[in-house]
């Protein structure tokens, strides 16, 4: 067996390394930079460490039956695998319709050196259907050939959590599929042969596709009920973090936190499971609510520090804000989708002078996406209101107090800190 890996971000270099160990594995990516990096064992994406990445770099494009990872950017170079497995996003566009682009060309790349027998693992989460329906035709178009008579396609959906050192790949319970029962044994052992947590082989494509679209949906609901809570539990004057640790004494209750949801994931999934069912006729309520509670979280915390500043007689204009954090979660370099920037865009608005941190992202990418900069370095000024956005354990370390005016006010998203006086939280 030799394996290509398409798209090497978060989920697809992880894969690839420990496919790595047992097999001949090609990683394939279009950016020239990404490749060089990761030819030097430079992950910039810190999920996979130097060291690790180092013991299965070859340097050459190996034969089936031996083991190690060779990168490339050359097209030539994947078409000698048997094995193909997709791991690019899967985003939304401005609308927060699915946006299948990325899925597209990866498929249009496959099909161009598919041969007969081979088999295409698709990892990207997509709605019930999509790979069949929206993938299988592309593979046909390019290859000529003829889905489960020439060739064959697997469905194993990514669960990576970027930035968790615990849960890796090799120790998330994988689930499997494939289009013919054949196929899905055979992908099946593919990935038992490196997930130390094992497998779980669903009955069909459509059923994998449906069990890991509705893993984030049901993480993002679960996050939009304590974001209502803790808006209701604000106009009353009680503390949410309070009601929370006094609600989770009991045995059955759900452990969720308010905050903002973003990346690549939990912000995104739930767009295409709708879209999906609104082709059905049916209009999601829940599902949709949620993400409308979701995503106006930024303007809230926004609003809420205008609200702290006003209460304590500042002027909102010319007001000095410092945002600490960008990425999309802690201790990651990941700001897909960040929610955060909601935040500074709200508080630009009201005229404030924002300042923002971050010194785990790249910042020069993260400008250009967002129109919006961001500095690695800590500024040496006083501060009027400082919005702890995203705790990466670097920032924890910082005595706000030195970077916070007379009376300044801390507005903390994800209730980190200590209780004092001028600290509020969702």
């Amino acid at each position: 067996m030799k394996i290509t890996i398409i798209g090497l971000g978060y989920v697809g270099l992880p894969l690839a390394r420990l496919l790595a160990t047992k097999y001949a594995v090609v990683g394939f990516d279009h950016s020239k930079e990404r490749i060089s990096d990761l030819k030097n064992g430079l992950d910039k994406t810190l999920e996979v460490s130097e060291e690790l990445l180092k013991t299965v770099i070859s340097s050459q494009n190996l034969k089936s039956g031996e083991k190690g990872l060779y990168f490339t950017t050359d097209f030539e170079e994947i078409k000698n695998s048997d094995t193909y497995i997709i791991t690019v996003p899967t985003p939304v566009d401005k609308n927060n319709k699915p946006d299948f682009t990325p899925l597209y060309c990866a498929s249009e790349t496959v099909g161009k050196v598919l041969k007969k027998d081979d088999l295409v693992i698709y990892e990207s989460t997509v709605f019930p259907g999509a790979t069949e329906e929206e993938c299988v035709p592309i593979l046909e178009k390019f290859s000529g050939l003829k889905f489960n008579k020439d060739f064959f396609v697997g469905y194993s959906p990514e669960r990576i959590n970027p930035g968790d050192k615990e849960h890796t790949v090799e120790k998330i319970l994988k689930i499997t599929s494939g289009s013919t029962p054949e196929t899905a044994k055979k992908v099946n052992q593919l990935y038992q042969s490196v997930i130390e947590a094992g497998t779980h082989l669903a009955p069909s494509i459509k059923v994998a596709e449906a069990a890991k679209v509705i893993e984030n949906t049901q993480r993002d609901v679960n996050i939009a009920f304590v974001n209502e809570l803790s808006k209701i539990f604000n106009l009353m004057g009680i503390n949410t973090q309070d009601v929370l640790e006094a609600a989770g004494t009991k045995w059955n209750f759900l452990h969720f936190k308010p905050g903002l949801v973003g990346g690549h994931c939990t912000g995104v999934d739930p767009y295409y499971l709708a879209h999906k069912a609104i082709e059905f006729d049916y209009h999601p309520e829940i599902i949709l609510a949620g993400r409308r509670m979701n995503d106006s979280m930024g303007n809230y915390v926004a609003s809420q520090t205008v609200k702290q500043l006003l209460k304590k007689d500042f002027k909102v204009k010319d007001s000095e804000i410092l945002v600490l954090g960008f990425a999309f979660k802690e201790n990651c370099t990941d700001f897909r989708n960040t929610k955060v920037i909601d935040i500074v865009k709200n508080l630009q608005e009201f005229g404030a002078n924002v300042t923002v941190f971050d010194s785990w992202i790249n910042t020069e990418s993260a400008e250009k996406e967002y129109k919006t900069k961001v500095t690695k370095s800590l500024p040496n000024q006083k501060f009027d209101a400082i919005i702890l956005a995203v705790p990466h354990s670097d920032i924890l370390t910082i005595e706000l107090s030195n970077l916070l005016v007379e009376n300044g006010i801390i507005f903390d998203v994800k209730g980190v800190l200590p209780k004092y006086e001028n600290v509020f939280s969702l």
